[in-house]
C-alpha cells in the first residue's frame, strides 16, 4: 500500500515540474513514507528522519516530508515537537498536503499554470487514471493497484484502522482505469490491495464483491495486454467458494492465496480476536487446495503475543509443519500504540524467546520451502520476467514462486518458459527449452 502512496505522490510532484533525483543529496524534497505496523519499522523511519534532520540544518531549503502511518499515530502536536524540521505531514494516500505546501512557495503565475495543466490533464484522463512516476513508465512491470482503503475488522495487535480509518471501496469503473491506465505504461501484472481484501465492496449496497471484480478485470486484461492478476492480503473469515472458484476459472488470476492465520492455538486467535480456530484454517487450506489446482498459499505468523506460552507457541509450529504452506511472514509482536493489546495485553513475552520462537519457525519453513520446491524439478514453468539481475533473467511463475534463467535476448515483461534445472528454499534455477535441445549431444549414425 505505501508503494502505491509513494507512485502516486511522485506522479503528482512529477505534474508540478518536478523530477525524481538520481542521488539523493541532489533532491530538493525528501518524502520519507512510513510504516507503523511493528516497531523495527517505525525505529527504521525515525532512524531516517534524523539523518535529514542534519540535511536540513546545513541547507534550510531542502524541503523535508512525512507520509504514511506515522502521520497521526501520536498526538499532531507531539509529532511536531518531536520533528520539527519537518515541513510537511501527509496523512496515508493523501499528497495533498505536499502539493499544496510547494504550491505555496511558487509564484502566482507558476501555480496558475499548473492548475491549467491539471484542468488539461483531468479533461483527458478517466477517473482511476495513474500516470507512473518517469523513471518506472516502461520499466515496472508489476504494479499496486489499491481497492480498499482502510479496514473496519479492528485485531487487537493491528494499528491499521486506526490510522487508515474505516473499510472504503473504490468503485469498479476507477479500479479498472487505474488498471488500465498501468497497462498503457508497460506494466503486465497487477496486485489488488487491501488490508482485507477478500471484503471489497461490503461497504457498497448491493455492490460487486471481489470475485465479481475479478470478472471484470479479467475480461479487459487481453484487450489492454495485462498478463497476470493477483490480490492480497484474505481473511479466513471472508474467502468464499465462490471467490475460489473464481479464481480457479480465470486464466489471467493467478493461483496464489495469501491468507493470514497469525497462530496455531486457540486461546491466542482469541485474544488477538481473529475470528476463526485452528481447526477453522486446517479446513479453509483443504478448500482451497481442492478447489484452485496447482496453488501456493501464504500466510502470516506472529510469535510472542501477550500470554503466549511455549505450549500456545507449540501449537502454531505443529500447523505450519502439518500444512506446509509455500511462504510465511513471520513477524515478532511488538505492542502498538492505541491498539487493543498494547492497552489491555501485558507484553509479557521475554525479547529473546520471542526471537527464539522466530528462527525456529524460520527454520522450519525453509526446510518446508525447500521440500515444495523440489517438486518443480524438471517441469517447464510460465514466468513473468521482471528485470535483469546479476547477468540472468528474473521473474515469476503463476504461485509467485522466483526464477532465475539466462537468455541474451531482451525478455523484459514477456512470459516465457523455463524448465527448473535447480531449486532451493528461496528461489529457483532454469534454462529455456531451446538452450536444452542446443545442448544434446550429436549423434551421428553411419549406414
Amino acid at each position: 500500500m505505501n508503494t502505491a502512496d509513494s507512485q502516486l505522490l511522485a506522479s503528482e510532484l512529477e505534474r508540478m515540474g518536478y523530477h525524481a533525483a538520481v542521488e539523493p543529496d541532489d533532491a530538493d524534497i525528501y518524502v520519507v513514507n512510513t510504516c507503523v505496523v511493528r516497531q523495527q519499522s517505525e525505529d527504521k523511519a525515525l532512524g531516517r528522519l534524523s539523518l535529514l534532520n542534519d540535511i536540513k540544518r546545513q541547507q534550510p531549503d531542502k524541503v523535508i516530508g512525512v507520509m504514511g502511518c506515522l502521520v497521526g499515530v501520536r498526538d499532531p502536536l507531539a509529532l511536531r515537537q518531536k520533528l520539527p524540521y519537518v515541513d510537511v505531514f501527509m496523512a496515508p494516500s493523501e499528497p495533498g498536503a505536499m502539493v499544496d505546501f510547494l504550491k505555496g512557495r511558487m509564484s502566482e503565475s507558476e501555480v496558475l499554470t499548473i492548475e491549467a495543466g491539471e484542468r488539461a490533464r483531468r479533461d483527458q484522463m478517466q477517473d482511476g487514471d495513474l500516470l507512473l512516476p518517469t523513471h518506472e513508465q516502461g520499466t515496472l512491470i508489476s504494479a499496486h493497484v489499491p481497492i480498499v482503503y482502510g479496514c473496519s475488522h479492528a485485531c487487537t495487535f493491528c494499528i491499521i484502522p486506526f490510522r487508515r480509518g474505516v473499510e472504503r471501496s473504490r468503485s469498479v469503473g476507477e479500479i479498472v482505469n487505474h488498471v488500465r491506465s498501468l497497462a498503457r505504461q508497460g506494466v503486465k501484472e497487477v496486485t489488488l490491495l487491501g488490508q482485507i481484501v477478500d471484503r471489497y465492496g461490503t461497504d457498497i449496497a448491493d455492490g460487486p464483491d471481489l470475485a465479481d471484480l475479478l470478472t471484470i478485470l479479467d475480461g479487459a486484461a487481453d484487450d489492454v495486454g495485462l498478463e497476470r492478476i493477483r490480490f492480497l492480503t484474505s481473511h479466513p473469515n471472508w474467502m468464499t467458494d465462490k471467490l475460489l472458484d473464481t479464481v480457479a476459472a480465470l486464466p489471467h488470476v493467478m493461483p496464489h492465496i495469501e491468507v493470514p492465520v497469525q497462530a496455531g492455538d486457540d486461546s491466542v486467535l482469541e485474544r488477538m480476536k481473529r475470528g476463526y480456530t485452528a481447526d477453522q484454517y486446517r479446513t479453509l487450506v483443504g478448500n482451497i487446495r481442492s478447489r484452485i489446482p496447482d496453488v501456493a498459499i501464504h500466510t502470516d505468523i506472529i510469535v510472542g503475543f501477550p500470554g503466549e506460552t511455549e505450549a500456545h507457541f507449540q501449537a502454531t509450529y505443529d500447523l505450519l509443519a502439518e500444512l506446509k504452506l509455500d511462504k510465511a511472514h513471520l513477524a515478532r509482536y511488538s505492542p502498538r500504540p492505541n491498539t487493543v493489546s498494547a492497552r489491555r495485553l501485558p507484553d509479557d513475552v521475554p525479547e529473546d524467546e520471542k526471537k527464539e520462537r522466530f528462527e525456529r519457525l524460520d527454520a522450519l519453513q525453509e526446510r518446508i520451502l525447500a521440500e515444495n520446491n523440489q517438486r518443480y524439478l524438471g517441469q517447464h514453468v510460465q514466468v513473468l520476467v521482471e528485470e535483469a539481475h546479476k547477468g540472468k533473467w528474473r521473474g515469476r511463475t503463476p504461485q509467485n514462486k522466483l526464477v532465475f534463467f539466462e537468455d541474451a535476448r531482451e525478455r523484459r515483461g514477456e512470459v516465457v518458459e523455463v524448465e527448473i534445472t535447480w531449486t532451493g528454499p528461496w528461489s529457483m534455477q532454469g534454462r529455456l527449452p531451446s538452450a536444452i535441445h542446443a545442448e544434446a549431444p550429436l549423434i551421428v549414425i553411419a549406414g
